[in-house]
């Protein structure tokens, strides 16, 4: 049967799982596949792992209750393999590398920040700081302006707008970057213009949650800050 996968720690990470069980109707029930120094914890899988809520929920709970002892590398929900054999076969396989990516998340914890800014709000910041705008936009709304200028001035706020949001990308980042191990730029979507994870040391949680919020403060309205966290390292394997 084909085999899904949690996650991959140390074998003798203490995986606390009673009472923890596994995705699927009814859940499955968790087992672990030793290779070597590595263990996988897994759970024969449906056919088709399907991101329903409960079983997103099952997944993000196993990742929860192995972290809280230790190092762990995530599975992205829908992980499967082969059999019991080739779950052990990639432990094996990959000692070294799997080992490596352990060592540097441990101890660890991820935080996802999402930025996004009032499109009402960022036009008013570019009418107000823009000479060229402001006055092609007063000849628009004066109505004896020539057809070019609303092109003009859609092309000088697309250019605004791409500027002023690649500047606060870089200094939001460079803001936390100093409380973290890493950091993983990924595609903001909708409304956001910034979609960053951090990797951060428990140790400096305090003052990376100090940051962000002093961080959302000095952007102030108009300015959507969503952080979350702490997550399993899913951005950092």
């Amino acid at each position: 049967m084909t085999v899904y996968v949690y996650s991959i720690v140390p074998a003798g990470h203490p995986q606390r799982l009673d009472g923890v069980t596994g995705i699927g109707d009814p859940p499955a029930e968790l087992r672990t596949v030793r290779g070597g120094s590595l263990s996988a914890v897994v759970s024969d899988s449906p056919a088709e792992p399907r991101p329903k809520r409960r079983d997103i929920a099952a997944h993000q709970t196993v990742q929860e209750r192995l972290m809280a002892d230790g190092a762990v590398l995530p599975m992205r929900f829908g992980f499967t393999a082969a059999d019991d054999d080739a779950v052990r076969s990639v432990l094996e396989d990959r000692a070294d590398a799997l080992t490596a990516q352990l060592a540097a998340v441990e101890n660890c914890v991820e935080y996802n920040l999402k930025v996004g800014q009032e499109e009402e709000s960022l036009l008013r910041q570019i009418l107000n700081d823009s000479d060229e705008a402001r006055r092609l936009n007063d000849e628009i709304r004066s109505g004896s302006s020539s057809p070019e200028l609303p092109l003009a001035l859609g092309e000088l706020v697309v250019k605004e707008v791409r500027t002023r949001q690649d500047q606060l990308t870089a200094d939001i980042v460079a803001a936390l970057r100093r409380f973290a191990r890493q950091e993983h730029l990924a595609q903001a979507v909708g409304d956001d213009f910034l979609n960053v994870s951090f990797l951060v040391e428990r140790g400096s949680e305090q003052q990376f949650l100090a940051a962000e919020k002093q961080l959302a403060e000095e952007l102030g309205e108009g300015f959507d800050v969503r952080l979350h966290g702490p997550l399993p390292v899913y951005s950092f394997v």
